[in-house]
């Protein structure tokens, strides 16, 4: 036998102006797993490579590496700022923080 989906069921009021309370309601946000992922990865990346390219800079690694220090600054920065970011919200979001939601964050779907 086939199962049936639940629906849920609102009372109406008395005063019947047109209106339900249930349609101003907001469905529970989902969670943009994807796009947490991918803030993570370029969070992580861009960690990475700002510590190389901050290495590179000061000399802890070999002198014939110096011409790839500002790229990998660069490209370091390019990626931790957004990822950083994003982190950020999703965290403040899951911890349940006023003002933050899983809904600031662009899902991919």
């Amino acid at each position: 036998m086939a199962s049936r989906p639940s629906v849920r069921y609102h009372r109406i009021n008395k005063n019947d102006d047109g209106f339900i309370d249930a349609q101003f309601r907001e469905p529970p946000p989902k969670i943009p797993y994807k796009a947490i992922g991918l803030a993570i990865f370029l969070f992580t990346l861009g960690t990475l490579l700002l510590t190389i390219g901050s290495l590179l800079f000061t000399g802890y690694f070999d002198v014939k590496y110096h011409d790839r220090t500002y790229p990998v600054i660069i490209l370091g920065a390019l990626l931790f700022i957004p990822g950083s970011y994003h982190v950020r919200i999703a965290f403040y979001a899951w911890k349940g923080y006023r003002g933050y939601s899983f809904t600031d964050i662009p899902d991919f779907d």
